[in-house]
């Protein structure tokens, strides 16, 4: 672990820095599966709400 003495003989001790690297942008199926990912959770909640005002008027 990196240490550096400071003034007055304190020690700081400094966190392992992780590697950089570029990041990378998505291929043609990755953004097709985000799509359809995307669709089924629009899915999801519109049915959840769908749900949510028929039992709420069911009295």
């Amino acid at each position: 672990m990196p240490y550096t003495n400071e003034e007055g003989g304190l020690l700081n001790n400094f966190a392992k820095e992780p590697k950089v690297y570029r990041a990378e942008p998505p291929t043609d199926s990755e953004k097709r599966n985000y799509i359809f990912i995307g669709v089924a959770a629009t899915a999801l909640v519109g049915g959840l709400i769908f749900v949510a005002f028929s039992v709420s008027n069911l009295s």
